[in-house]
């Protein structure tokens, strides 16, 4: 099992906070801290937060690094994240944005980085999406990362039948992380710097979501991938 040690710190340190507040699928706060092990942020970096939810992460990332945000979401109102940021202390460094993952109000290279907790995979596996949206909002040698659920390995023979009757149709935008490398590296916009399962992805994401789903993928096809890459 990985070591929580940090995860639990920053959890504790605004657990209150959160647990007022739902999280979306997997704890985003476990996540996000090990997304940022992998990517390199520096105080007065612009992210993208895309997919923010109900902005926990981005007020993880204006607190922790010293970032300018911008909290991206399509189902949470941006007012009520607003307040949500207010109430943190973090409104100077984290703007709530309400806009839809095809039409962003955002130039090309405004971001150093671009980020995605549980949230990518929803509307990014449309092979025209990295290279026409999302690739183009980064500037050159910017970073991305993604994480969220993912498979350990793509479905060779069809969905396994212990998991048909827990499977939603939107679950089939779940691949492995060597999918996702393929995806990305071959529109020649970036060079991929990590991909792969997290250790202990399966056990990470039982601690919030998910049971019955989980228990039910007995040839271990589900876990968390992660992906790091750089813009050329």
């Amino acid at each position: 099992m990985r070591n929580f040690e940090r995860c639990e710190k920053y959890y504790n340190t605004y657990r209150k906070f959160f647990e007022e507040n739902k999280m979306l699928g997997p704890n985003a706060m476990f996540l996000i801290e090990i997304l940022c092990e992998k990517i390199d942020l520096k105080p007065g970096m612009r992210i993208l937060d895309m997919g923010c939810g109900a902005g926990l992460t981005s007020i993880f990332l204006a607190k922790e690094f010293g970032v300018t945000v911008f909290a991206n979401d399509l189902w949470i109102k941006p007012t009520d994240n607003y307040k949500r940021f207010i109430e943190m202390g973090v409104e100077d460094k984290v703007f709530p944005i309400h806009a839809e993952a095809h039409n962003l109000p955002y130039a090309n290279g405004f971001f150093d980085a671009a980020i995605s907790i549980d949230s990518y995979h929803y509307y990014g596996t449309d092979e025209t999406y990295f290279p026409c949206y999302y690739g183009k909002l980064v500037k050159q040698g910017g970073q991305f990362g993604v994480i969220g659920p993912g498979l350990t390995r793509e479905f060779s023979h069809g969905l396994p039948e212990t998991m048909k009757s827990h499977w939603d149709a939107d679950m089939y935008t779940f691949h492995s992380a060597k999918w996702w490398h393929d995806m990305w590296q071959k529109t020649g916009l970036v060079d991929v710097t990590y991909f792969g399962d997290v250790p202990d992805g399966k056990a990470l994401w039982r601690l919030t979501a998910d049971d019955e789903l989980l228990d039910a993928d007995t040839e271990d096809y589900l876990t968390l991938i992660l992906m790091t890459a750089v813009k050329k």
